[in-house]
C-alpha cells in the first residue's frame, strides 16, 4: 500500500536541474516581474503622498506606505529610493555628465542597448561578422 501512494504522490514532480537556457530565460522574467512589482509599489507610494501632501510630508507618507503594505527590506528601501528619484525629477534637475571631450552632447537615452545574443556567443566561441 506504502509504495502505491509513493508512486501517486511522488516527493518530487519536477526534477531540480534545468536545461542552463531554460535557466536563463526563467531568471530573465523574474527580473522582469519583480521590476514590475517595483515600478507598481512607486506608483501606489506616489499615490500615498499626493494623497496625504496636506498631513505628512513626502518622506513620512513614504514610511507610512511601506509600513501599510509590509513591504520586507530590501524591498523597501528600493521603492522609497526610486520614489524619491520621482518626487525630485521635478524639484532636482538632472544634469547629464556632458561628453565635452569627443564634443558630443549626451544622447537623450544614455543606457547601452542590450546584447544578450552576443554576450552568450561569446561563451561559446562564437564569432560574428
Amino acid at each position: 500500500m506504502w509504495s502505491f501512494l509513493k508512486r501517486l504522490f511522488p516527493e518530487n514532480i519536477f526534477s531540480r536541474k534545468i536545461d542552463p537556457g531554460a535557466e536563463r530565460r526563467l531568471r530573465l522574467a523574474e527580473a522582469r516581474a519583480e521590476e514590475s512589482i517595483i515600478r507598481t509599489h512607486v506608483d501606489n507610494a506616489l499615490m500615498f503622498v499626493d494623497t496625504l501632501a496636506e498631513d505628512l510630508t513626502f518622506d513620512r507618507a513614504i514610511d507610512s506606505y511601506v509600513r501599510q503594505m509590509s513591504i520586507p527590506e530590501p524591498l523597501a528601501s528600493t521603492v522609497a529610493t526610486r520614489t524619491l528619484v520621482v518626487l525630485g525629477q521635478d524639484l532636482v534637475p538632472y544634469r547629464r555628465r556632458s561628453r565635452d571631450d569627443a564634443g558630443t552632447p549626451a544622447p537623450d537615452d544614455s543606457r547601452p542597448p542590450l546584447r544578450l545574443g552576443e554576450a552568450a556567443e561569446a561563451k561559446r566561441g562564437v564569432k560574428r561578422a
